[in-house]
C-alpha cells in the first residue's frame, strides 16, 4: 500500500529522496553507539553493521563521509570501554575495515554507481553481450548454436558472438578480443555492441573493414581484435567466409564425411589502416556442417595450432556423428585451453 501523497511531499521537504537511506544509517549507527555506552552486553563489533550495509548501498559520493563518521562514533566510545586485549583487537578490526571500505569507495568513485547497482550494471551489460551472441530464429532446415566459456569461469570474455539475420541471409560474427578473462571482458563490451550495429547496417563485404576502422579510431593500447565473419543465403546454402587473422572456419561435407579447412586471409582488426579481406565462398548442401571459433579451441602454449585444429576436426567427427543438435556444447566442453576464453559457432543444414 503506497503512502499517501501529502506524506510524501512532507518527507521530501524534510529529507531529500536521496538522503532517506544515509539519515536512516546514521541513525542506526547512533542507536548503537548508544546501546554499546547505556549497556555492556552491546559489543563494539555492533558498529560493523551500519558500516557493511553502507558500503553496498550508499553512493560514492556518501559513502566515505558515512565512514568517517562510524569511526569518529567508534572513537568517542573508546574511553567509555575498559580497554582489555579483546576489546583493543576489536577496535583495530573496526578502524581496518572502515578504512579498507574507504579506499573501495574512493576507487568506486570513478563508476559513480553504488556497490549494488554497480554490479547491476555489469551484470546487465554481461547479458546483453549473451542476447547479441543468441542466434536468431531460422528456417526448419536450418541449425544454428554458439558457445562461450571464458578464462577462470568468470561470465565477462574476450570473445564473442554476434548473430544476426537479414532478411534470408544469417551474418555471424566471432570475434576474439587481445586479452582474456575479466582484463578482455571490458573492450568486448564495447566492441560487442559495434560489432553488432555493423553486422546487420552494412552489407557483407563492408563489414570488416568497417570494424576495422572502428577499432583504429578508439585508439587503445591493446586494440586489436581478430574476428570472423560469416554471411549465409539460408534459401540457397551458399555462404562467404571473411577473415580478420583468425583461425579459418571448417566446413564437413555429408557426401564424403570429410572436413575442409577453409582459408581466408586479411590482417586483424585494429592495426593496418584501409585494410582489404579476402572471401571464400561456397555452398552447403543439405547434410553439410560449418564450424567458426576462436584460437583458445585449438592453441595452446605446448600445441601448434594447426595440430589443435586437427584435433579439434577428429573430435567434432566423433562427437558429431548423427546428431548435431547440442554439438556445439559437447565440443566446447572437450576442446580448448581452460586458461583462455573460448567461442565456437556450429551450423547444420538438415
Amino acid at each position: 500500500m503506497s503512502s499517501p501523497r501529502w506524506l510524501n511531499e512532507a518527507l521530501n521537504r524534510v529529507v531529500p529522496r536521496g538522503y532517506r537511506l544515509l539519515v536512516a544509517l546514521v541513525a542506526s549507527a547512533l542507536l548503537i553507539a548508544l546501546a554499546i555506552w547505556r549497556f555492556d552486553e552491546t559489543p563494539l563489533n555492533s558498529l560493523l553493521v551500519p558500516l557493511v550495509v553502507a558500503s553496498l548501498m550508499l553512493g560514492p559520493r556518501q559513502l566515505p563521509w558515512f565512514v568517517l563518521f562510524v569511526l569518529l562514533v567508534l572513537a568517542l566510545l573508546v574511553p567509555s570501554q575498559d580497554v582489555t586485549t579483546r576489546v583493543a583487537l576489536t577496535i583495530v578490526i573496526i578502524f581496518g575495515l572502515g578504512f579498507l571500505v574507504l579506499v573501495a569507495s574512493l576507487r568506486r568513485s570513478r563508476l559513480g554507481v553504488a556497490g549494488l547497482q554497480g554490479e547491476t550494471m555489469f551484470v546487465d551489460l554481461r547479458d546483453r553481450i549473451l542476447r547479441q551472441g543468441g542466434i536468431p530464429a531460422l528456417p526448419e532446415q536450418w541449425y544454428a548454436a554458439a558457445e562461450l566459456r571464458s578464462a577462470g569461469g568468470t561470465p565477462f570474455a574476450g570473445d564473442f558472438v554476434v548473430a544476426s539475420r537479414v532478411g534470408d541471409r544469417l551474418e555471424v560474427a566471432v570475434v576474439d578480443v587481445s586479452g582474456k578473462g575479466q582484463g578482455a571482458g571490458t573492450r568486448a563490451l564495447l566492441l560487442s555492441g559495434a560489432i553488432g550495429g555493423l553486422l546487420s547496417a552494412l552489407p557483407p563485404a563492408e563489414f570488416l573493414p568497417a570494424a576495422n576502422t572502428f577499432l583504429l579510431r578508439q585508439e587503445w593500447q591493446e586494440g586489436f581484435a581478430t574476428a570472423i565473419h560469416l554471411s549465409l543465403d539460408l534459401r540457397t546454402g551458399h555462404y562467404d567466409i571473411r577473415s580478420a587473422g583468425h583461425p579459418p572456419a571448417a566446413l564437413r561435407h555429408a557426401g564424403s564425411g570429410r572436413w575442409e579447412v577453409l582459408e581466408s586471409e586479411g590482417p586483424v582488426l585494429g592495426l593496418i589502416d584501409d585494410a582489404t579481406y579476402t572471401v571464400v565462398s561456397g555452398e552447403m548442401r543439405h547434410g553439410d556442417a560449418l564450424l567458426l571459433y576462436t584460437d583458445g579451441m585449438v592453441e595452446t602454449r605446448s600445441r601448434d595450432i594447426s595440430l589443435g585444429i586437427d584435433r579439434m576436426l577428429g573430435q567434432a567427427e566423433r562427437l558429431l556423428r548423427g546428431q548435431f543438435e547440442g554439438g556445439a556444447t559437447r565440443l566446447i566442453e572437450s576442446l580448448g585451453s581452460r586458461n583462455d576464453d573460448r567461442a565456437l559457432l556450429l551450423v547444420h543444414r538438415r
